[in-house]
């Protein structure tokens, strides 16, 4: 480059440089400082695009009401120029020659560019968007240059070493070949250390690659993020319906991550092995170990991040750091995946999630009251079996239940009882219970509204019956409404056993009221601790007659066939000549299913009944206190056992134009009423003066029932029936003619006479007073008082589905029991089959019953409180009392 001919002086410093002349326009601004950096001598009158870029300043332009961003030339001329401190024409200094030529370029690409950098309304140029989108990636390139000289440096520092070694070599071996005297052995040893450099570049030559395939596979993935992301934004703006490339990447791992359950601990596997190989082989790059030494070193610094504090040189020491930091990061997201795994196992198995693995177990759906008494029942009759496994599924917390189970005190002898949490509804939860494999599976009755109830009843048959594995079991289904047991039946088939809880209640309280006593004895033979019905085959007794076979067992009494030709249809109280045939199974009451076996036939008298004794029927006068779900069944099974003539108050708070109407609803045809009359009285059972308006001396049997309106609470159901109670049994002891002459007939063993409950129990003997209890609790202040008798209604039911679960056959024996025709439990005065003063074993007894069609399962000794059922001494002889009596089944008079 010349020089301007007038410079003389040598040029300024090099800082100078960077502090050009000010532009024309701003000498007025610079005027004001105390000095400027030049002199006026340097100043020129050159225009204002020849100045450097940090001095320039756009001049002030008037507006115009062209559209044009720049103004037309003529316009252009017309711009005044700014004042100049002086006029004077300054001369160019040759130093700033380089820095004019400078600025005239860059006016001048300015000027070109300008036209086409022009923006236009309404739209953004696409350039200037995309520039700021390739900052990241430029910071990226700025950096991996940056580590790319530094491992330069360090292989150059590497190669310099190894070329020193190789000169070494050498000189070594020429000391070797001087001193040795022999022109082969220099030859080979020159050759190997030739092969030795040959193999030595060849390594590091694969340690280049080695390095560069691991900085590729680092960096690639966020290259192509970078790439991902602008091409999505690019794409976004021309249609901004499209979504996002990235935005649908993180939509695939998301649901991968979701639908897979192994996805994260695969994912951090991945992650692992490509840490450890991309460490592996950044480190055989920069060391000069093998690939072997360098993945084990790899996996060391993942594993423990201390062990890169040994590293030497600045390559090793930055790859073994990087290392460090990605094993921090993996073991981090490593101990919470397991964190995780582990609180969610403690949390299923907290709240019964798990899978049940059993066989042959009793498998209970629901919760209610009853399920007490039903798992105790359960647990007697698996105490011959040394034990056996219960599964309880509600839609509970499985530590409330268990919690609630453990607070019954019951002795479960051996059975194991398993809660879980579920859904009877969902197929899965039904399979987390072994459902498939469960001996029996009983469904409870939810408390509230009965038909809610048996509708969530049958939507667990039909979610039972939809099982693709099948059921090797039967189904016990517990329901409210009589009503509703023929749907349950059609959907679930022969699978199906139902209980009619609130029927069966309903019968048994009518049976109480007719026979005092007959609920002690229903309490012993449906529950498992005393003796109930078994039905089991024994071909030695193949062709003998019905009557033989009564006397054929000491242990056990039986009372029905089921009959294999008939295709099993049970048949209880047989006539005599009734000879069993092949397949027939016999029907009896003993105390389990292996005390008992038939015997050989002993030696008895047979005898003839005393007389010809006739129970007389007469008309009654009954009260039912309460209102009852299904209690026009009741009415129609209690007008079928009646004398006509018979009257039936009914005492509650219903309205008594409501009653008719609901009366009708629920199927009952006043038509069809033969033998009974209704008598409708509005008041509350537990209020005094309303009873006090009732005849309650005159009635025959009072039943009070558990009100509809506080049946769902089992303790304020029996406080209500209790308070009843006490103010009947009192209006009933002030009422009496001849308390003196009464209260000297009272007991051994009771209250004295003075006392009120004394004056109660005598009132109990002229009128029979049947209470239903629901919670097992209650019964024991009215056993204690002896002040009446009572049905305890939830565990009575358990007891049955107990009895059904174990044996479905015992639901048609029950059936025919609890029917308003066939055979049911009775209670007989003894001397209907034996004279004054006679003495007869059980055995004889049996056979005298069996002239009036009946079969005597037991009896009640006049002194005690209890009667017994199949009695064990059958044979010796005994003279019985005129006050005692027989237990016997018997047809429906």
């Amino acid at each position: 480059m010349p020089l301007d001919p007038d410079s003389s002086s040598p040029p300024p410093p090099h800082r100078d440089w960077f502090f050009p002349p000010a532009p024309p326009f701003l000498a007025s601004s610079r005027s004001r400082t105390p000095s400027a950096p030049f002199p006026s001598t340097y100043r020129s009158s050159k225009p204002y695009s020849a100045y450097p870029l940090a001095d320039r300043r756009p001049p002030p332009t008037p507006r115009s009401r062209s559209r044009s961003p720049h103004p037309p030339p003529e316009q252009q001329q017309k711009t005044p120029t700014p004042p100049t401190p002086t006029s004077a024409p300054r001369r160019r200094d040759p130093r700033y020659a380089g820095v004019r030529r400078e600025d005239a370029r860059t006016a001048a690409s300015e000027q070109a560019a300008a036209p086409m950098a022009a923006p236009v309304h309404g739209r953004k140029p696409a350039a200037s968007a995309i520039a700021p989108r390739w900052s990241g990636v430029l910071s990226v390139a700025v950096i991996l240059l940056c580590l790319a000289s530094l491992l330069r440096r360090n292989f150059s520092l590497h190669d310099q070493v190894y070329l020193l070694q190789e000169q070494l070599a050498v000189a070594t071996a020429k000391l070797q070949s001087c001193t040795v005297d022999s022109s082969l052995n220099t030859s080979i040893i020159n050759l190997f250390y030739q092969d030795a450099a040959n193999s030595t570049t060849q390594s590091r030559s694969l340690k280049n690659l080695s390095l560069l395939i691991s900085l590729s596979v680092l960096y690639a993935p966020l290259l192509i993020l970078k790439y991902v992301d602008l091409v999505s934004k690019i794409r976004r703006s021309r249609d901004s319906e499209q979504v996002p490339i990235n935005k649908r990447f993180a939509y695939r791992v998301d649901i991968f991550l979701s639908l897979h359950p192994y996805a994260k601990p695969l994912v951090l596997l991945v992650a692992t092995l490509l840490l450890i190989a991309l460490g592996g082989l950044a480190l055989y790059g920069v060391t000069d170990d093998s690939l072997s030494d360098c993945l084990w070193l790899s996996w060391t610094f993942v594993a423990d991040s201390g062990n890169h504090a040994n590293a030497v040189g600045l390559g090793p020491k930055l790859v073994s750091v990087s290392i460090s930091i990605g094993g921090m990061l993996v073991f981090a997201m490593m101990l919470g995946l397991v964190t995780d795994s582990i609180s969610e196992k403690f949390d299923s198995l907290r709240k019964g999630r798990s899978e049940v693995i059993e066989q042959s177990h009793t498998l209970i759906l629901g919760w209610s009251d009853k399920l007490g008494s039903l798992l105790n029942q359960i647990a007697i009759a698996n105490e011959s079996l040394r034990g056996g496994t219960i599964v309880v599924m509600a839609e509970r917390d499985k530590e409330e239940m268990e919690a609630d189970i453990a607070k019954m005190e019951f002795d479960m002898k051996g059975t194991a009882v398993i809660c879980r949490s579920g859904s009877p509804l969902i197929l899965a939860d039904l399979k987390k219970v072994s459902v498939s494999k469960a001996r029996a599976i009983v469904v409870l009755a939810e408390e509230g509204n009965a038909d809610q109830s048996d509708a969530r009843a049958l939507r667990t048959v039909l979610s039972l019956t939809g099982v693709k594995e099948g059921l090797s079991g039967h189904i016990v289904v517990e329901l409210s409404d009589l009503d509703n047991e023929v749907l349950v039946k059609l959907v679930g088939g022969d699978l199906v056993e139902t209980v009619v809880a609130h029927d069966v209640i309903g019968r048994l309280m009518i049976q109480c009221a007719r026979q005092p006593g007959l609920a002690q004895i229903w309490e012993d033979i449906l529950g498992f601790e005393n003796c109930e019905f078994y039905i089991k085959r024994w071909p030695k007794l193949d062709g003998m007659r019905f009557e033989d076979v009564l006397i054929s067992f000491p242990e056990a009494v039986p009372c029905g066939i089921k009959v294999a030709s008939y295709g099993g249809k049970i048949i209880l109280n047989p006539d005599d000549c009734y000879v069993l045939q092949e397949g027939d199974e016999v029907i009896v009451i003993a105390e389990d299913d292996d005390t008992y076996a038939p015997a050989p036939l002993p030696k008895v008298r047979r005898g003839y009944l005393p007389k010809d004794f006739v129970v007389p029927k007469s008309p009654e006068r009954i009260l039912f206190c309460g209102w009852r779900r299904d209690i026009e069944d009741m009415i129609m099974v209690l007008d079928a056992f009646l004398a006509p003539g018979s009257e039936l108050w009914m005492f509650n708070d219903v309205p008594e134009v409501d009653r008719e109407r609901k009366l009708i609803d629920g199927g009952l045809d006043f038509s069809r009423l033969d033998n009974i009359t209704l008598v409708h009285r509005e008041g509350n059972a537990v209020i005094r003066r309303h009873l006090e308006s009732l005849p309650l001396e005159s009635f025959d049997s009072i039943l009070i029932l558990a009100d509809e309106s506080v049946e769902d609470s089992a303790i304020q159901a029996d406080s209500r029936s209790l308070a009843t109670l006490l103010l009947i049994r009192d209006i009933q002891a002030k009422r009496l003619p001849c308390k003196e002459s009464l209260i000297s007939h009272v007991p051994r063993g009771t209250f004295s006479e003075g006392s009120w409950i004394g004056e109660m129990q005598q009132a109990s003997d002229k009128s029979v007073i049947i209470s239903e209890i629901l919670d097992p609790r209650t019964k024991n202040l009215l056993s204690v008082s002896k002040i009446s008798d009572y049905v305890l209604s939830n565990e009575l039911v358990s007891m049955a589905l107990a009895m059904v679960a174990e044996d479905r056959q015992i639901n048609n024996v029950l059936e025919e029991l609890f029917a308003e025709q066939g055979n049911e439990m009775q209670i007989r005065p003894s001397d209907m089959y034996l004279r004054e003063e006679e003495e007869l074993n059980f055995f004889e007894v049996i056979l005298r019953a069996r002239q009036r069609k009946e079969i005597v399962i037991g009896y009640r000794l006049e002194a005690a409180e209890r009667a017994i059922i199949n009695p064990i001494d059958k044979v010796s002889r005994r003279r019985w009392s005129p006050k005692d009596v027989f237990v016997v089944i018997s047809e429906k008079e």
